[in-house]
């Protein structure tokens, strides 16, 4: 049962983080997978990949690590740098997914359509402990701490989630921010002094999920709850991952079957990908009212019903 933590020596921001998680005690060299992509061993189960693709590039390496070695591969982080128009200095975490493209679909940043991975159940419990690491390091308030929605690939079967360090090429290779994320990597999976943070069981006190529909990428309505209760955190699917044709005149007589586009799909297959990230979890909807027009919204809540998803309010997730 193995953690498999990815780099890539083409991008700064994740390739330094990767060599300061190597600098830590108990490594060993690995396999090298098909494509020559290095790796390296920790103990029982942490195993760090080194490819030299872009990280969006090499598909399955979850399978194709378990395939190489035998060894059950049980989550999947990522170590990437952010883009962001803003310019702002952030650490981000996100799930990952395209589950609102279609076949024929233009594929900007890897994933194949209509697929999303499930999300790592670590993401609520690390923001927290990210926000922490990087406090301790005199990262804020220079760099904001966020979680971003669920977007690009690279396809993955068992629950992932990205790292990343933006949003320019200053802050791609700094080194303090490097440091942060490995500490984080390194605190997160119990391999400092404390325990592991944010492994989840269906034996959990706190069953309640958080499935975040609508607002923008940076997900603010949804950050208010998970910073401030810890939730566990499943899907956040985006405003601009729920395509829906606006009905015009017909907005009276609408009903769910009647919108186009693909929302409906989206918001089933992360549902799925939550569900199977969280065995034994209640997955809540919490949406971002103020995103969505009436009509969207009372589309949106009518399909939630015929699903069985049950709907959350803020006051839900304590």
């Amino acid at each position: 049962m193995v953690t498999l933590v990815v780099a890539t020596t083409c991008d700064p921001a994740s390739i330094n983080p990767a060599k300061a998680l190597l600098a830590m005690p108990g490594w060993q060299p690995g396999p090298t997978l098909e494509g020559g992509i290095r790796s390296f061993k920790n103990g029982g189960s942490l195993r760090l990949l080194e490819q030299e693709k872009f990280i969006i590039e090499e598909d399955d390496l979850d399978l194709r690590w378990e395939a190489a070695t035998g060894e059950t591969v049980v989550e999947v982080i990522f170590l990437s740098r952010h883009a962001a128009v803003s310019n702002r200095p952030a650490l981000t975490i996100h799930p990952i997914g395209v589950p609102h493209l279609k076949d024929g679909d233009v594929l900007p940043q890897g994933g194949k359509p209509g697929w999303a991975a499930p999300p790592c159940p670590r993401m609520g419990p690390w923001l927290l402990l990210l926000k922490k690491i990087a406090e301790s390091h005199n990262l804020l308030p220079e760099f904001e701490i966020t979680l971003e929605a669920t977007h690009h690939g690279p396809v993955t079967t068992k629950p992932t989630m990205f790292i990343e360090i933006g949003s320019t090429e200053d802050y791609w290779g700094r080194q303090d921010a490097a440091r942060v994320v490995a500490q984080l990597v390194w605190e997160g999976l119990g391999l400092g002094e404390g325990a592991a943070i944010g492994t989840w069981s269906s034996a959990t006190e706190k069953k309640k999920v958080l499935l975040g529909i609508g607002g923008g990428h940076y997900v603010p309505r949804h950050m208010d709850i998970i910073m401030k209760d810890g939730t566990w955190v499943g899907h956040l699917i985006s405003g601009y991952s729920l395509p829906m044709e606006d009905p015009g005149q017909l907005k009276e007589k609408t009903t769910t079957d009647s919108i186009g586009g693909t929302w409906k799909q989206a918001i089933k297959v992360a549902f799925d990908a939550t569900k199977a990230a969280f065995p034994g979890g209640e997955i809540l909807a919490h949406l971002d009212h103020k995103s969505f027009k009436g009509w969207q919204k009372n589309a949106i809540t009518d399909f939630l019903g015929q699903q069985g998803i049950k709907v959350g309010k803020p006051a839900d997730f304590h």
